[in-house]
């Protein structure tokens, strides 16, 4: 077997709404990335409509201040628990806090001046809304050549670099410091109780590939339920499937 070959897929499950929204983000960011990258007309399509999904984020967060807040947390976590690692991370979250405290005014405004980038969010509340004959300024920019667009794209997503590089570092973190333990689910179940001296931030549960479940995890920052679901098939629901799951538990406790 390929050693490179992932076997297993992991679920995540923030346990309030700051890391909800950071994983959201996490992922439009690497969408918006892989699509830029494209070169096809649907691929920068693409890249646009995650762009706006994170502006829209943005304007209904206030996400400097919690990546402010997070940054602080971490720091005074890791002041308190000191290990060998701890004053370059200190100087890394230090950093990345001085980037953000200089950004003036609310992050992402500057896109929405770009009169295209308007339009374009604009009509998309349409479906379909941005064909050619909708927004035939899209449709000219689109066909321009590959350097014109990215600079374009470069220049509308710079705004977030810092704080996306920040939510990053902040997600990395949280993975890495963890305890994680080998679990089977009776009956396709289990239950967690978390210590609630302990600040948890994420649960990411991992099987085996071969293992013929999806695993949905509900529950608040003190206990929570993991059920391991048998696939919807011929439009049958999705049940709770009736075998022990071997799984891995992880909680992310920084």
């Amino acid at each position: 077997m390929n050693p490179s070959v992932n076997t297993t897929i992991t679920y995540e499950f923030p346990l309030n709404e700051r890391i909800r929204v950071f994983i959201r983000l996490e992922q439009l960011f690497q969408q918006f990335t892989h699509f830029s990258a494209g070169a096809t007309a649907t691929d920068k399509r693409a890249a646009l409509s995650v762009l706006q999904d994170i502006t829209m984020i943005f304007k209904r967060n206030d996400l400097k201040s919690e990546v402010l807040k997070e940054l602080d947390r971490i720091a005074k976590t890791l002041t308190n628990t000191p290990d060998e690692q701890t004053p370059a991370v200190l100087l890394e979250l230090t950093h990345m806090s001085k980037k953000l405290y200089e950004i003036k005014g609310k992050i992402g405004a500057q896109v929405m001046q770009s009169d295209l980038f308007q339009s374009i969010a604009q009509r998309s509340t349409i479906p379909g809304g941005t064909c050619s004959f909708d927004l035939p300024e899209y449709h000219y920019w689109l066909e321009q050549d590959e350097d014109i667009r990215l600079k374009n794209l470069q220049q509308w997503s710079n705004p977030f670099d810092d704080i996306r590089i920040a939510i990053q570092f902040i997600l990395d973190l949280i993975r890495n410091s963890n305890l994680s333990s080998q679990e089977v689910a009776a009956a396709g179940f289990f239950q967690i109780a978390l210590d609630k001296n302990q600040s948890y931030q994420m649960l990411r549960v991992t099987i085996d590939k071969s293992i013929h479940c999806f695993t949905e995890i509900s529950g608040g920052k003190h206990r929570c339920s993991v059920r391991f679901m048998l696939p919807s098939v011929d439009d049958v629901r999705p049940v709770q499937s009736t075998d022990n799951i071997p799984f891995t538990l992880t909680c992310c406790l920084l």
